[in-house]
């Protein structure tokens, strides 16, 4: 494959940077590329100077505000914003529920809730996993039965990430129990505010609070709120889910990182130089790099995520990969941390420490999801034997 741009796509390339490193606030920016948890207000930040430039939704319909982009120009626009450090339009509502909303949904429904997704006037979150329910998706237990002009919601959502920010949710939910489990299924819109929604915080091992549970009791749904078709959802779930896959290979991240990584390295003495000198860390290393431009042509050859309404299998492949090599190179960060990286915590003097160093084990223990979220491993293989070698 021909990896040189043309000169309309460097072009674009330079406007890509250009509004990255001038539009997005500098502070924001600095904290992502120090790996430091960022506030409601520093991600909606980034997202609506993005919506601003209008850029922020490239890949929706070009008459709700999308782009009308070339494959390689979203793969532009994706690495050029990672490797300036500009945290990626909130997912939600870019990458899940506004392309299942301009797909599926009614036209009240994209009149009312395109724009102010698309603005980051609603912030989203996703109700799908549940505590029996995760990578078995279709197995869910949340119901919701119709009265006259109503959905009656009852049942738990777990790992709702960002919930603690959020306006509304977008939940799955069973609607006909008599069926098999995915024919059954329906995609509602849920108003956080709505009486007998509870939300409660989910302490992660890192610390940090990301993640939530969502409890629904007897919450009354108005029936115009439900996507698409009744007992339709799995479907749209599928298209959402190959949307979210693509998104989650960030090849201008992984080199991002794998480059400050190589610059920790060389910063650490060793009685024979550095640590980038030691010929098994070097050769690590570049396998790491290697791998990475294999992922960074993968991306390249997989045009979206969804087409008529299905999600591309070869978006699985992005998703396996692009998680494992965000894995390694996190483990690599902590390997040259070496004892540094045992101290971390929120009670830690990081004054005593270099600053990568002590974001360095709690950064990898958090990204021990990535091979979870969005479809585990074992999903993504399940997929690519069946939808791309024809295994069954």
């Amino acid at each position: 494959m021909d990896r040189r741009l043309s000169a309309e796509d460097r072009e674009f390339q330079a406007d890509m940077r250009e509004i990255f490193r001038t539009k997005v606030p500098q502070e924001v920016r600095d904290k992502v590329a120090r790996g430091q948890e960022l506030s409601r207000d520093d991600i909606a930040a980034a997202h609506r100077a993005l919506h601003a430039e209008g850029i922020a939704v490239p890949g929706w319909p070009v008459e709700y505000g999308g782009k009308d982009w070339t494959p390689r120009q979203r793969h532009i626009w994706a690495t050029e914003m990672q490797a300036a450090a500009v945290p990626a339009p909130l997912a939600f509502n870019a990458n899940m529920v506004g392309p299942v909303i301009a797909a599926f949904g009614s036209e009240e429904l994209k009149a009312r809730f395109l724009p102010p997704t698309a603005s980051l006037d609603i912030w989203w979150c996703q109700g799908f996993s549940e505590p029996d329910a995760g990578s078995d998706l279709a197995s869910l237990r949340t119901t919701a039965v119709r009265d006259g002009d109503e959905w009656v919601l009852n049942g738990q959502k777990t790992w709702t990430t960002l919930g603690q920010y959020a306006d509304w949710i977008f939940v799955l939910a069973r609607t006909n129990p008599d069926v098999k489990k995915q024919a059954g299924i329906s995609f509602l819109l849920v108003d956080l505010d709505t009486p007998g929604v509870e939300m409660r915080p989910i302490q992660l091992i890192d610390g940090g609070h990301e993640v939530n549970e969502v409890f629904f009791t007897d919450v009354r749904v108005p029936a115009d709120q439900l996507v698409g078709d009744e007992n339709a959802g799995w479907d749209y779930a599928k298209f959402l889910l190959g949307n979210e896959r693509v998104g989650v290979a960030p090849v201008g991240s992984i080199k991002r990182k794998l480059a400050d990584v190589k610059d920790h390295a060389r910063s650490v003495a060793t009685d024979s130089g550095t640590l980038l000198d030691d010929p098994l860390l070097a050769a690590r290393i570049a396998e790491l790099e290697a791998d990475v431009m294999a992922l960074e042509l993968t991306v390249l050859r997989v045009a979206g995520g969804s087409h008529d309404g299905k999600p591309d299998p070869a978006s699985s492949i992005l998703k396996l990969r692009g998680s494992e090599l965000q894995q390694a190179v996190l483990e690599l960060a902590v390997d040259v941390a070496g004892p540094m990286g045992l101290a971390w915590g929120p009670d830690l003097d990081e004054s005593s420490l270099p600053e990568w160093a002590a974001h360095a084990t709690p950064t990898y223990l958090n990204f021990r999801k990535a091979t979870i979220y969005g479809g585990s491993s074992e999903v993504q293989r399940q997929i690519i034997s069946g939808g791309i070698l024809g295994l069954r």
